[in-house]
Protein backbone atom coordinates (compact mmCIF):
# COMPACT_ATOMS: atom_id res chain seq x y z
CA UNK A 1 0.00 0.00 0.00
CA UNK A 2 1.23 3.61 -1.19
CA UNK A 3 1.64 6.23 1.73
CA UNK A 4 -1.53 8.56 1.15
CA UNK A 5 -0.78 11.70 -0.19
CA UNK A 6 -1.43 15.28 1.42
CA UNK A 7 -1.46 18.28 0.08
CA UNK A 8 -1.64 21.17 2.65
CA UNK A 9 -2.24 25.07 1.32
CA UNK A 10 -3.57 28.16 2.63
CA UNK A 11 -7.07 29.06 3.65
CA UNK A 12 -8.39 32.33 4.20
CA UNK A 13 -6.52 34.64 6.95
CA UNK A 14 -4.79 31.70 8.52
CA UNK A 15 -6.73 28.26 7.93
CA UNK A 16 -4.71 25.36 6.05
CA UNK A 17 -6.84 23.15 3.37
CA UNK A 18 -5.79 19.87 3.46
CA UNK A 19 -6.46 17.43 0.40
CA UNK A 20 -5.81 13.98 1.34
CA UNK A 21 -5.32 11.47 -1.77
CA UNK A 22 -5.38 7.61 -2.21
CA UNK A 23 -4.03 7.17 -6.36
CA UNK A 24 -4.50 3.61 -6.49
CA UNK A 25 -8.40 3.98 -5.39
CA UNK A 26 -8.64 7.47 -7.27
CA UNK A 27 -9.96 8.95 -3.97
CA UNK A 28 -9.53 12.60 -3.10
CA UNK A 29 -10.81 13.96 0.58
CA UNK A 30 -11.03 17.57 1.48
CA UNK A 31 -10.04 17.57 5.31
CA UNK A 32 -12.64 20.80 6.07
CA UNK A 33 -13.59 22.83 3.82
CA UNK A 34 -12.58 26.67 4.60
CA UNK A 35 -12.47 28.26 1.44
CA UNK A 36 -14.15 26.04 -1.35
CA UNK A 37 -12.37 28.43 -4.28
CA UNK A 38 -9.09 27.45 -2.82
CA UNK A 39 -10.07 23.54 -2.58
CA UNK A 40 -11.33 23.87 -6.06
CA UNK A 41 -8.33 25.74 -7.29
CA UNK A 42 -5.85 23.32 -5.41
CA UNK A 43 -7.90 20.23 -7.06
CA UNK A 44 -7.33 21.25 -10.31
CA UNK A 45 -3.95 21.90 -9.63
CA UNK A 46 -3.32 18.74 -8.75
CA UNK A 47 -5.49 16.83 -11.12
CA UNK A 48 -8.07 15.15 -8.39
CA UNK A 49 -11.40 14.56 -8.23
CA UNK A 50 -12.86 15.26 -4.96
CA UNK A 51 -14.78 12.46 -3.52
CA UNK A 52 -15.73 12.91 0.15
CA UNK A 53 -14.97 15.99 2.63
CA UNK A 54 -14.68 15.33 6.41
CA UNK A 55 -15.53 17.47 8.43
CA UNK A 56 -14.17 18.32 11.86
CA UNK A 57 -17.19 20.24 13.14
CA UNK A 58 -19.24 23.01 12.12
CA UNK A 59 -17.86 26.05 12.21
CA UNK A 60 -17.67 28.13 9.35
CA UNK A 61 -14.39 28.23 8.40
CA UNK A 62 -14.43 24.07 8.56
CA UNK A 63 -17.39 23.55 6.59
CA UNK A 64 -18.55 26.90 5.10
CA UNK A 65 -17.71 25.26 1.62
CA UNK A 66 -19.37 21.72 2.07
CA UNK A 67 -22.50 23.08 -0.09
CA UNK A 68 -20.60 24.35 -2.85
CA UNK A 69 -17.64 21.59 -3.26
CA UNK A 70 -21.04 19.51 -3.32
CA UNK A 71 -23.01 21.09 -5.91
CA UNK A 72 -19.32 21.17 -7.82
CA UNK A 73 -18.42 17.94 -7.48
CA UNK A 74 -20.96 15.23 -6.50
CA UNK A 75 -18.53 14.42 -3.19
CA UNK A 76 -19.83 12.58 0.28
CA UNK A 77 -19.44 14.50 3.13
CA UNK A 78 -19.02 12.62 6.06
CA UNK A 79 -19.13 15.00 9.78
CA UNK A 80 -19.60 14.24 13.36
CA UNK A 81 -22.72 12.50 14.46
CA UNK A 82 -23.29 14.46 17.62
CA UNK A 83 -23.08 17.48 15.48
CA UNK A 84 -25.12 16.38 12.39
CA UNK A 85 -27.78 19.33 12.38
CA UNK A 86 -24.81 21.80 12.14
CA UNK A 87 -22.86 20.02 9.27
CA UNK A 88 -24.18 21.39 5.97
CA UNK A 89 -24.60 18.73 3.48
CA UNK A 90 -24.09 15.75 5.68
CA UNK A 91 -24.56 12.11 4.15
CA UNK A 92 -22.69 9.74 6.92
CA UNK A 93 -22.70 10.84 10.09
CA UNK A 94 -19.20 9.29 12.68
CA UNK A 95 -18.76 9.11 16.35
CA UNK A 96 -16.12 7.80 18.81
CA UNK A 97 -15.10 3.85 17.86
CA UNK A 98 -16.21 4.57 14.02
CA UNK A 99 -13.65 3.66 11.25
CA UNK A 100 -13.94 3.72 7.34
CA UNK A 101 -11.87 3.07 4.67
CA UNK A 102 -10.94 5.70 2.15
CA UNK A 103 -9.59 4.13 -0.41
CA UNK A 104 -7.27 1.83 0.83
CA UNK A 105 -6.36 3.63 4.19
CA UNK A 106 -8.51 2.71 7.15
CA UNK A 107 -9.66 6.24 9.20
CA UNK A 108 -10.46 6.20 12.78
CA UNK A 109 -12.97 8.41 14.24
CA UNK A 110 -12.74 9.76 17.83
CA UNK A 111 -15.09 12.19 19.67
CA UNK A 112 -13.05 15.41 20.96
CA UNK A 113 -15.68 17.40 22.42
CA UNK A 114 -14.31 20.86 23.85
CA UNK A 115 -13.89 23.29 21.41
CA UNK A 116 -17.44 22.26 20.21
CA UNK A 117 -20.13 19.72 21.34
CA UNK A 118 -19.38 17.54 18.29
CA UNK A 119 -15.82 17.60 17.05
CA UNK A 120 -14.26 14.89 16.27
CA UNK A 121 -10.53 13.63 15.17
CA UNK A 122 -9.87 11.66 11.85
CA UNK A 123 -6.56 9.26 12.65
CA UNK A 124 -4.95 6.94 10.29
CA UNK A 125 -3.30 4.59 12.17
CA UNK A 126 -1.52 3.22 9.25
CA UNK A 127 0.12 6.39 7.45
CA UNK A 128 0.82 7.63 11.32
CA UNK A 129 -1.44 10.87 10.31
CA UNK A 130 -4.32 13.05 12.03
CA UNK A 131 -6.36 15.88 11.29
CA UNK A 132 -7.21 17.47 14.60
CA UNK A 133 -9.38 20.25 13.28
CA UNK A 134 -9.58 22.95 16.48
CA UNK A 135 -8.74 20.64 19.06
CA UNK A 136 -5.67 20.59 19.05
CA UNK A 137 -2.78 23.07 17.81
CA UNK A 138 0.95 22.95 17.82
CA UNK A 139 1.47 24.62 21.59
CA UNK A 140 -1.82 25.04 21.92
CA UNK A 141 -5.48 24.17 21.90
CA UNK A 142 -9.04 24.81 20.54
CA UNK A 143 -10.68 27.84 22.93
CA UNK A 144 -14.06 26.04 24.58
CA UNK A 145 -16.75 27.92 23.16
CA UNK A 146 -19.33 24.64 23.73
CA UNK A 147 -17.28 22.43 25.91
CA UNK A 148 -15.83 22.43 29.55
CA UNK A 149 -12.14 22.29 30.57
CA UNK A 150 -13.07 18.67 31.91
CA UNK A 151 -14.06 17.82 28.18
CA UNK A 152 -11.43 18.91 26.59
CA UNK A 153 -8.79 17.46 28.72
CA UNK A 154 -10.52 14.00 28.27
CA UNK A 155 -10.34 14.32 24.29
CA UNK A 156 -6.78 15.71 24.39
CA UNK A 157 -6.25 12.34 26.57
CA UNK A 158 -7.68 10.54 24.09
CA UNK A 159 -4.61 11.86 21.57
CA UNK A 160 -2.05 11.68 23.96
CA UNK A 161 -2.82 7.75 23.54
CA UNK A 162 -1.85 7.35 19.92
CA UNK A 163 2.11 6.73 18.72
CA UNK A 164 4.06 9.65 19.32
CA UNK A 165 5.73 9.20 15.68
CA UNK A 166 2.00 10.66 14.71
CA UNK A 167 1.80 13.54 12.27
CA UNK A 168 -0.56 16.24 13.36
CA UNK A 169 -2.38 17.82 10.80
CA UNK A 170 -4.35 20.65 12.76
CA UNK A 171 -6.37 23.41 11.29
CA UNK A 172 -4.58 26.79 11.49
CA UNK A 173 -0.67 28.41 12.14
CA UNK A 174 -1.28 29.68 15.28
CA UNK A 175 2.16 28.66 16.53
CA UNK A 176 4.04 31.45 17.32
CA UNK A 177 1.20 32.75 18.95
CA UNK A 178 1.22 29.54 20.94
CA UNK A 179 4.46 29.66 21.64
CA UNK A 180 4.55 32.76 23.30
CA UNK A 181 1.85 31.81 25.81
CA UNK A 182 3.99 28.73 26.27
CA UNK A 183 6.74 30.75 27.68
CA UNK A 184 4.77 32.10 30.07
CA UNK A 185 3.59 29.61 31.91
CA UNK A 186 6.42 27.15 31.63
CA UNK A 187 9.72 29.22 31.37
CA UNK A 188 12.06 26.66 32.12
CA UNK A 189 10.92 24.07 29.60
CA UNK A 190 14.20 24.00 27.33
CA UNK A 191 12.86 22.29 24.69
CA UNK A 192 10.28 24.91 24.71
CA UNK A 193 12.80 27.72 24.20
CA UNK A 194 14.19 25.48 21.60
CA UNK A 195 11.40 25.12 19.82
CA UNK A 196 10.44 28.59 19.47
CA UNK A 197 13.49 29.43 18.32
CA UNK A 198 12.97 27.44 15.07
CA UNK A 199 9.61 28.61 15.31
CA UNK A 200 10.82 32.09 14.37
CA UNK A 201 13.75 31.16 11.90
CA UNK A 202 10.55 28.70 9.79
CA UNK A 203 8.18 31.68 9.92
CA UNK A 204 11.08 34.07 8.72
CA UNK A 205 11.24 32.21 6.07
CA UNK A 206 7.25 32.34 5.31
CA UNK A 207 7.02 28.43 5.78
CA UNK A 208 4.50 26.54 7.47
CA UNK A 209 5.11 24.91 11.08
CA UNK A 210 2.31 22.39 10.58
CA UNK A 211 1.86 19.60 10.68
CA UNK A 212 3.67 19.05 14.25
CA UNK A 213 4.54 15.71 15.59
CA UNK A 214 2.64 14.51 19.08
CA UNK A 215 6.34 13.87 20.63
CA UNK A 216 6.70 17.58 20.14
CA UNK A 217 3.63 18.15 21.52
CA UNK A 218 4.11 16.38 24.65
CA UNK A 219 7.39 17.93 25.24
CA UNK A 220 6.58 21.76 24.77
CA UNK A 221 2.63 21.95 24.26
CA UNK A 222 1.48 23.09 28.32
CA UNK A 223 -2.08 22.11 27.02
CA UNK A 224 -0.97 18.72 27.04
CA UNK A 225 1.95 18.80 30.23
CA UNK A 226 -0.57 19.68 33.29
CA UNK A 227 1.60 16.89 34.98
CA UNK A 228 4.57 19.33 34.47
CA UNK A 229 6.08 20.27 37.97
CA UNK A 230 7.38 23.63 36.54
CA UNK A 231 4.25 24.57 34.96
CA UNK A 232 1.49 23.81 38.19
CA UNK A 233 4.20 26.24 39.87
CA UNK A 234 4.45 29.02 37.52
CA UNK A 235 0.57 29.11 38.02
CA UNK A 236 0.42 28.29 41.32
CA UNK A 237 -1.64 25.40 41.34
CA UNK A 238 1.48 22.75 42.86
CA UNK A 239 -0.14 19.21 43.67
CA UNK A 240 -3.34 20.17 41.47
CA UNK A 241 -5.18 17.73 39.37
CA UNK A 242 -4.56 17.47 36.17
CA UNK A 243 -8.24 18.54 34.84
CA UNK A 244 -7.44 21.75 37.49
CA UNK A 245 -4.26 22.02 35.70
CA UNK A 246 -5.29 22.32 32.30
CA UNK A 247 -8.34 24.58 32.98
CA UNK A 248 -6.16 27.56 34.83
CA UNK A 249 -3.79 27.37 31.77
CA UNK A 250 -6.83 27.69 29.13
CA UNK A 251 -7.78 30.48 31.42
CA UNK A 252 -4.80 32.12 31.21
CA UNK A 253 -4.47 31.33 27.61
CA UNK A 254 -8.03 33.22 26.95
CA UNK A 255 -6.63 36.08 28.53
CA UNK A 256 -3.38 36.30 26.84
Amino acid sequence: MKPIEIHQFPCLQDNYGYLVHDADAGVTAAIDTPDATAILAALDERGWRLTHILNTHHHSDHAGGNLELKKRTGCRIVGPRADAARIPGIDEQVGDGDAFELGTHRVEVFDTPGHTRGHIVYFLPGDDVAFVGDTLFAMGCGRLFEGTPAQMWSSLQKILRWPERTRLYCAHEYTQSNGRFALTVEPGNGALVERMAEVARVRAAGKPTVPTTLALEKATNPFLRPASAGLQATIGLTGASEVEVFAKTRALKDAF
